[in-house]
């Protein structure tokens, strides 16, 4: 699941700007947010999850490699992981990098 964060950052940061603002960022912002709604349900299901910021197209790549990484200290079975990666692959495919 590490690993295939770690590749769509690793294209997002190499991607160009121009690409980053037509809608890369924002997909991967969009999949920081999930990884990290889990992780907190996941760590206490009776408190509301809060939402990550918004830090901007640069930070994308950063923001869901400290969200996946969250979200591994905290599941429990194998289901989990292959879910999270179709998450993290299609959002991938989705920002186009």
């Amino acid at each position: 699941m590490t690993q295939a964060v770690d590749h769509f950052a690793d294209r997002l940061r190499a991607a160009s700007q121009s690409r980053l603002q037509r809608g890369a960022a924002t997909e991967a912002l969009g999949l920081a947010r999930e990884l990290v709604r889990r992780a907190q349900l996941l760590e206490d299901p009776s408190k509301e999850p809060r939402e990550m910021p918004d830090a901007g197209m640069f930070a994308a790549a950063d923001q869901i490699t400290v969200a996946v990484h969250d979200l591994a200290l905290v599941l429990t079975d194998e289901g989990q992981v292959d879910e999270a990666v179709q998450l993290v692959e299609e959002a991938q495919k989705r920002a186009g990098v």
